[in-house]
């Protein structure tokens, strides 16, 4: 559903439709400072994972989907962002200094306040589709996007899917932003009921849902969840004391309990739903007996499963993805999104990247498996030799990959050539 454009994070959003997704807030009142958002989605199976202080880092949460882009996030030091989808292409701005990397994930682990977000935006261009709102513990915010920076000029900032610069003529039709506007015209206290009746109130459900709704005391460094537009059960999150625990990923939903709207959600993509079936399957019974068991599955012929290779794949995928999300410490796979931070040797001892070369292997093997995405998933499987170590078979794996650009996805093609001349 998201696609990097210029490292575009495409919350909520795709590019070729009018999607009306998100709605994000920020209130500062009588010395009281709080953030809130509803995260709309067409699947679920969000995340969230507690990325602690490093030496160069900031400690921070980050909520998103199982990409590991995160959708909203805040720091330790009340600093918050959060994205709506819109339809600005940044390429008519004509952007030329583009931050090569995970423009706002890198905001969030060296900026405290929304100056000094302010001062690293000014370095780059913003080459992003979607509209992001940034507050901080100060009461301070602000609404970008590629053409506009709108501060703060009042008590509250609201961000859902128009471009901003359209709210000084009235140009635009958001019922979402309306809603909360009126709500947030008539506070005299802010505390979490009053958000939590608003985002109750601007929630969306059908296939376009709210799949999350946050509540951030920004001066606390407090944040309090909801599952699934289901606001009687909350879970409240002290920020200062999750980070002591260490780095974890968690799919968000297991802090909650079973909903049968949201099973009935999630069940509607099935592959999608098998995917998370198997990764659930692996935290409970274990990585090595759950492999074995699908690759079981997979060599019986009489039952044959025609679509368990392709959810094999996604599953490998995944385990790439959440491996390398604890090895930078919250970051997204950047090899994945052909930024150059992923096209560094590095080696993860992390028996996920195992697991996925297993997979790989296993799929490579296959017969019955279309030549270009054979080609695609030896790429991957020569990342995943190369992170494992072994140079020599991640040189052959990337040379099948690119034998011939006909043969090979664009991206794999790509991807593998850059990676052989470093090689």
């Amino acid at each position: 559903m998201k696609k990097l454009l210029l490292f575009a994070l495409m919350v909520c959003s795709l590019l070729s439709q009018n999607i009306y997704a998100c709605t994000v807030i920020s209130y500062a009142l009588k010395g009281e400072v709080y953030s809130a958002a509803n995260e709309d989605d067409y699947m679920g199976f969000a995340r969230v994972w507690f990325n602690p202080k490093t030496a160069d880092r900031y400690g921070s949460v980050c909520f998103g989907l199982p990409d590991l882009q995160a959708q909203a996030a805040m720091n330790e030091y009340g600093l918050f962002y959060d994205f709506t989808a819109q339809n600005i292409d940044p390429a008519q701005f004509h952007p030329k200094n583009i931050y090569q990397g995970d423009f706002f994930f890198e905001i969030l682990g060296k900026c405290k306040t929304v100056k000094e977000a302010m001062v690293f935006l000014e370095k780059y261009d913003y080459a992003i589709s979607a509209q992001v709102l940034i507050a901080d513990a100060l009461g301070n915010s602000v609404i970008i996007n590629a053409g506009t920076k709108l501060t703060k000029s009042g008590a509250y900032q609201i961000n859902t899917n128009f471009d901003i610069s359209k709210l000084a003529t009235k140009n635009y039709s958001c019922r979402r932003y309306d809603i909360s506007d009126e709500a947030l015209k008539k506070a005299e206290v802010l505390n979490v009921p009053f958000f939590r009746d608003i985002l109750s109130r601007t929630r969306q459900e059908g296939k376009l849902s709210t799949i999350y709704s946050n509540i951030y005391d920004l001066k606390r460094k407090l944040i309090t969840v909801y599952n699934f537009h289901d606001f009687e059960h909350p879970w409240v999150i002290d920020l200062k004391e999750e980070l002591a625990k260490g780095y974890r990923l968690e799919k968000l939903s297991d802090r909650f309990p079973t909903s049968f709207a949201y099973e009935q959600f999630l069940i509607s993509d099935k592959a999608m739903y098998r995917k998370e079936m198997i990764l659930d399957e692996i935290g409970t019974k274990g990585l090595q007996p759950t492999l074995n068991r699908y690759f079981e599955l997979g060599k019986n012929t009489v039952k044959k499963d025609s679509t368990l290779n392709g959810i094999l794949l996604e599953v490998g995928i995944q385990l790439v993805k959440d491996s390398y999300n604890q090895h930078a410490n919250g970051g997204i796979w950047q090899y994945w999104f052909v930024l150059p931070g992923g096209f560094k040797i590095e080696n993860i001892n992390d028996k996920r990247i195992n697991g996925a070369g297993e997979i790989f292997d296993y799929l490579t093997a296959e017969k019955d498996i279309d030549h270009k995405l054979k080609n695609f998933i030896f790429e991957l499987n020569a990342y995943v030799k190369l992170i494992n170590g072994d140079q020599k078979k991640a040189k052959t794996y990337y040379e099948i990959a690119s034998g011939n650009s006909a043969d090979t996805w664009p991206i794999s093609f790509n991807r593998s050539k850059k990676m052989l001349a470093i090689l």
